[in-house]
C-alpha cells in the first residue's frame, strides 16, 4: 500500500529522514514514537505531500506519488489529522466535516453530505453536528479532526498525536474509535506520546530518531529495546531494569489499562511538534 523507498529529507543540519525505507500494508496498524524534535510530524508531511523529499521515492497504491501534491494524495486515499486541531470556529461541526468531504475527497452535493454525516457517526459526534466548532471541548475537537480525515474517504489514515492532552477515559474512547476505523480495513499510522494508547491498538511499533527507525516490530519487543528506551526516555536502561519492567511492558502491549510501564512515556503527551519545521 505505502512504500517509502530510500527517502531523505533535511532541514539544514536537522535530519528528518536519512535513506529511510518503510512499508505499510492495507489494514495495518502502526505506531510511531520518538522524542520531541525527531521529525515525526515531518515524516507525515512526506507521506501526505505537505513536504517533498530531497531524495528517494514515495509510493502509494501501486504508483509513484513523489511529485504529487497533498490534494492529489488525499484524493488517492491518504487522510491525515494534525496535532493541533484548527477548525473553522464559526462554522458548525457538520460544515467543517463537509468542507473536508468536498475539498479533500472531491465529493459534491448528496455524496458529500452523506460522507460528512457518516464520518460524524463513525466518530461519535453526530449529536454535535449543529454546534459551532469553536464551542467544542478538547475530546470533541479531536473527534472532529478524525471525522474530517475520514470524510475524505481514506484507505490510509495518519493520526498525529490525537490523544495528546486527553484524560485516561477520553483516551480509551478515542482508541475505540480508531479501532472501529481500522476494523473497516483502513490502515492506520499513529504518532503518539501516550504510549498506552498505541500499545492497546497497534500490532507494530517503531521509534524515529536521527532520520532512522530504531526498533520495528511488536510493541512489547520495541519498548523493551534498550536503545529505544534510551532515546525515548533520555536515560540508559540496564538489563536489570528491563527485566524488572518486562511484565509491565507486556501488560501494556496487551491493552491492560494503567500499566505502570507506560506511565513514564504518557507524561510527554500533548507536546507540540510544528508541521514542516523539521521537528
Amino acid at each position: 500500500m505505502l512504500d517509502l523507498d530510500h527517502v531523505t529529507k533535511r532541514f539544514g543540519r536537522v535530519v528528518i529522514a536519512e535513506d529511510l525505507s518503510f512499508s505499510v500494508n492495507a489494514g495495518d496498524t502502526v505506531g510511531i514514537v520518538g522524542p520531541n524534535g525527531a521529525g515525526k510530524t515531518s515524516l507525515f508531511g512526506l507521506i501526505s505531500g505537505d513536504l517533498s523529499p530531497d531524495a528517494g521515492h514515495v509510493k502509494f497504491a501501486g504508483r509513484d506519488i513523489t511529485r504529487l501534491d497533498s490534494a492529489g494524495r488525499c484524493r488517492l486515499g491518504i487522510g491525515r489529522t494534525y496535532q493541533v486541531p484548527r477548525p473553522f470556529a464559526g462554522m458548525t461541526v457538520f460544515e467543517n466535516v463537509l468542507v473536508a468531504a468536498q475539498q479533500g475527497g472531491g465529493l459534491r452535493r448528496k455524496a458529500s453530505y452523506a460522507a460528512a454525516a457518516d464520518a460524524l457517526e463513525r466518530t461519535g459526534i453526530a449529536a454535535e453536528a449543529n454546534v459551532a466548532a469553536g464551542r467544542l471541548g478538547l475530546l470533541q475537537r479531536k473527534r472532529m479532526e478524525v471525522a474530517r480525515a475520514l470524510a475524505t474517504g481514506p484507505t490510509l489514515l495518519l493520526l498525529d498525536e490525537v490523544a495528546g492532552g486527553l484524560t485516561d477515559p477520553e483516551v480509551t474512547v478515542l482508541v475505540e474509535i480508531v479501532r472501529g476505523i481500522n476494523a473497516e480495513g483502513i490502515a492506520v499510522i499513529w504518532i503518539e506520546h501516550v504510549v498506552r494508547a498505541l500499545t492497546s491498538l497497534v500490532s507494530r511499533l517503531t521509534c524515529l530518531y536521527g532520520g532512522q527507525f530504531v526498533g520495528d516490530g511488536d510493541p512489547a519487543s520495541v519498548l523493551a529495546n534498550p536503545r529505544v528506551r534510551e532515546i525515548y526516555l533520555g536515560v540508559e536502561v540496564t538489563a536489570e531494569q528491563l527485566e524488572a519492567e518486562a511484565g509491565d511492558e507486556l501488560a501494556g502491549a496487551s491493552g491492560a489499562s494503567g500499566a505502570s510501564g507506560t506511565s513514564e512515556a504518557s507524561g510527554a503527551s500533548g507536546a507540540a511538534e510544528p508541521d514542516g519545521s523539521g521537528t
